[in-house]
């Protein structure tokens, strides 16, 4: 599959899974590893050539922002970890300077015409909104992971719960990556039936898988540190569905410009392709999930409000 990807982050955690899943899957035709860990990324790179005779391509390398000319995707994986006793609205901060440094660089780069933005890095729908806002990265091609990494879980929760193949379940979660995520309960379809008409399910248990897919996050870094794997995966979907300009719909999180959404980045079902973003299907929610979104929307203008006064301050 042609196009040139780019991940910002490489040599860590979430950086080498990504590259790996885009490995396995075929996704792309060259892989390059930016990381302020040089050496690490080398290595990285390294490691995943080396499997290379397994799958055929993409050929991956690492380098420094120079090696960017003409790719067509960017990945941001990079971020800085929480520190003992800061709080949420400090890393954010620390988070969004870092942010504000890779897209500075990126800018600096002649990227393919049509270059793509995806940004992983948390807080995710914060750091969408940034670079469609102030930073200067075309909305259209600026694109967040959002809640399609929560949707996976979901499913596969599902599946585990009602013992189904998530693959053949729909299910989203949407709004706000983080505590006020929406599940779209009402939407719930396996093989194309609504799941209320399965005789084991109830949404009592559908709400408590979701209750474990909004702290599965959280469980990862008390287990081991962070996730890796599922985020990866989640990453292959968005760069496949820009590749092969395949018009899917997926819940990630883009830049709201009407409507009772407008003016903050948060996860809908949004229509995406070569150049990002190409359509926002119109949202069918039940009273109850629309109130959640405005509730989601709100949660995140007031974290950037916050960041702006943050910054504000250190200027």
């Amino acid at each position: 599959m042609k196009g040139k990807v780019a991940i910002v982050g490489g040599a860590g955690r979430v950086g080498s899974c990504s590259a790996y899943a885009l490995q396995l899957g075929r996704t792309c035709e060259e892989i390059v590893l930016v990381d302020a860990a040089a050496e690490a990324a080398r290595g990285e790179a390294l490691d995943l050539t080396h499997g290379r005779a397994a799958v055929g391509y993409p050929r991956i390398r690492a380098g420094g922002y120079e090696a960017l000319v003409g790719i067509d995707i960017v990945i941001v994986t990079a971020g800085l970890r929480r520190q003992p006793d800061e709080s949420r609205l400090r890393l954010i901060e620390r988070n969004a300077a870092l942010f504000r440094e890779i897209i500075g660089s990126l800018k600096q780069v002649e990227l393919a015409r049509d270059a793509v933005l995806l940004v992983v890095t948390n807080p995710v729908d914060v750091l969408t909104y940034l670079a469609a806002t102030d930073l200067g990265w075309p909305p259209r091609r600026t694109i967040g992971l959002g809640t399609l990494l929560d949707t996976l879980r979901f499913r596969s929760l599902l599946g585990e719960r009602f013992d189904l193949d998530p693959s053949r379940l729909e299910a989203l979660i949407l709004g706000e990556h983080g505590d006020s995520m929406v599940p779209v309960l009402s939407g719930l379809r396996y093989d194309g039936s609504p799941m209320s008409a399965l005789p084991t399910y109830s949404e009592e248990a559908a709400r408590e898988v979701f209750e474990s897919a909004r702290k599965a996050g959280a469980e990862c870094i008390r287990l081991k540190g962070g996730a890796g794997y599922a985020v990866g995966l989640a990453v292959r979907e968005v760069v496949t569905a820009v590749v092969a300009d395949a018009e899917a719909v997926l819940p990630i999180s883009t830049l709201q410009g009407s409507g009772e959404l407008a003016g903050v980045a948060l996860s809908v079902p949004t229509r995406v392709g070569r150049s990002g973003v190409l359509e926002i299907p119109p949202l069918n929610l039940s009273e109850e999930e629309g109130r959640g979104m405005k509730r989601s929307a709100e949660v995140l203008r007031e974290t950037i409000a916050g960041l702006r006064k943050g910054l504000t301050s250190e200027a």
